[in-house]
């Protein structure tokens, strides 16, 4: 991790916000018809920002987002008057440490880049590590999925991060963080677009179809998929990016996703091996330099 990260905190700062729904009122509840498209009315949060780091150029902080149902730890990296802000939700494995150079070149770009530490990865999160069958159950008896809480997170960051800068967020996501990213633009139409990295179908509404399930248990697989959502994210654009030699998630099942999307939606094959990269960086930062200026 940069020193910038390990620096003291030199400034707290709690706010309150509404989340997902923008009201202080709302009774958080979630649904899923009979097409398995998931929708939530997400739990009022509050935030706590404590600065790391700052100088003329950008800052960066550690920001908490303090949900009913636990706290979720998320990175801020950002220039004054930021353009245009990235939700970042990683895959298995990743840490900030990686991603340290990666937000101080995105705040230097004109954009803000936040790190989600989604729940269940092992992290400063709380949360046990992605279980379709625990969620299910869950599921079953009304209440909510991990899963379904953390597509609330992603859209409270979101609300949070909108509010405070008064400009476009997109939802981003690497690997499994991708599919995850795919869920929250699609069940939150305020994300102004998608991005997809090395990410596909996680492939559970299939294998249920293959054993013959139907009802519960087929509408609950389909609304964890990210080709369920991909759809609707239009006409929001869609960025997918993939390299051909994949080695944790084939470039054809990146494909198959890209696929289910609507126009306007690009897909780039990207120099690497799995995962956010440098070359991800500068097509992207390219992208948007043509919608945001440079």
């Amino acid at each position: 991790m940069q020193a910038t990260f390990i620096l003291g905190a030199i400034l707290v700062v709690a706010v309150t916000f509404a989340g997902c729904t923008g009201s202080t009122t709302a009774v958080p509840s979630f649904s899923v018809d009979n097409n398995g498209i998931l929708s939530v009315t997400c739990a009022p949060v509050t935030t706590t920002d404590t600065v790391l780091f700052t100088n003329d150029t950008y800052t960066e902080s550690r920001v908490v987002l303090h949900t009913q149902t636990g706290d979720v730890v998320t990175y801020l990296s950002y220039p004054k008057q930021p353009k245009a802000v990235i939700v970042y939700i990683p895959g298995a494995g990743e840490k900030i440490s990686g991603h340290a150079e990666r937000m101080v070149n995105y705040a230097a770009a004109g954009y803000a880049f936040m790190f989600v530490d989604i729940r269940g990865r092992g992290g400063e999160t709380d949360g046990y590590t992605f279980n379709p069958q625990t969620d299910y159950t869950k599921f079953e008896s009304g209440d909510w999925p991990q899963y379904y809480l953390t597509i609330c997170d992603i859209s409270s960051a979101r609300a949070v991060l909108a509010n405070r800068f008064g400009v476009p967020v997109y939802a981003v996501g690497g690997s499994n963080g991708g599919r995850y990213a795919a869920v929250a633009a699609g069940v939150d139409p305020k994300f102004a677009g998608y991005v997809g990295i090395s990410t596909a179908d996680w492939g559970l509404r299939d294998a249920v179809l293959d054993q013959g399930g139907s009802g519960d248990i087929l509408r609950f697989a389909t609304s964890l998929e990210p080709s369920t959502y991909l759809p609707r994210i239009s006409p929001r654009p869609v960025w997918m990016f993939h390299n051909a030699t994949d080695p944790f998630i084939p470039f054809s099942e990146g494909k198959a996703l890209f696929a289910t999307a609507n126009e306007p939606k690009t897909f780039i094959e990207f120099n690497g091996d799995h995962g956010i990269n440098s070359d991800v960086d500068q097509r992207l930062i390219a992208q948007w330099a043509q919608i945001y200026g440079t």
